[in-house]
């Protein structure tokens, strides 16, 4: 049984009207929401770490849509961002997607473009917590590991035999097997196929 946390749809927006208009939308389709009126009252209430999407509108008091965007990403925080306004212009908006933002829409939108895009901002959150969730563990098992066996893995998972790893480290063939093993034990791999994904993962291709 997962305990995950069930993700939630935060909306930014000065207007009131806009922000009611949209929950009662996301009610409507089971969706749960919060909603803020400014981008500094969200930061505040530690929501931008919480699983979920944010819709934002661009043009709002203080610190406007974009250049929170940017905080956020300086932040580190990577939460989906879909941008919504009614002043919307092309290099706007191109400029909220090259900077990572899900979709850029002009007031009055369409209920189901923005239910849209909501899909794919919480499809890319989810990816986005599962590989991280995923890299965790496996830097958990990689901590078992020796680091002659560190070696032996990066030889392996590079295109090495288990012959060439040996002469590589100046030992035996039948200590490189048993090494490789323990390898494939502690890392929870299932064929070497699923080792080299895992160091993919860890970026052990780039270490020296």
């Amino acid at each position: 049984m997962s305990s995950a946390r069930p993700s939630t749809i935060f909306i930014i927006d000065d207007d009131a009207s806009i922000r009611i208009s949209i929950q009662g939308l996301l009610k409507s389709v089971g969706l749960q929401s919060e909603s803020f009126a400014s981008a500094s009252e969200f930061l505040s209430s530690g929501a931008a770490i919480r699983p979920g999407c944010l819709v934002l509108d661009v043009r709002l008091p203080g610190l406007n849509g974009l250049e929170f965007q940017r905080k956020l990403a300086e932040a580190g925080i990577e939460i989906p961002i879909i941008f919504i306004t009614a002043h919307g212009d092309i290099p706007m908006s191109v400029k909220a997607i090259k900077s990572g933002a899900v979709e850029f829409l002009t007031k009055p939108f369409r209920d189901q473009d923005l239910l849209d895009a909501i899909d794919q901002a919480l499809e890319r959150d989810r990816v986005k917590r599962q590989d991280h969730n995923e890299i965790v563990e496996l830097k958990s098992r990689y901590d078992e590991v020796t680091e002659r066996e560190r070696e032996v893995m990066r030889l392996v998972v590079s295109g090495m035999r288990n012959k060439e790893v040996a002469a590589a480290l100046g030992t035996s063939e039948i200590t490189v097997k048993i090494q490789r093993g323990n390898v494939m034990r502690k890392m929870q791999a299932g064929s070497l196929a699923d080792l080299i994904r895992m160091a993919g993962k860890l970026k052990l291709h780039s270490r020296k």
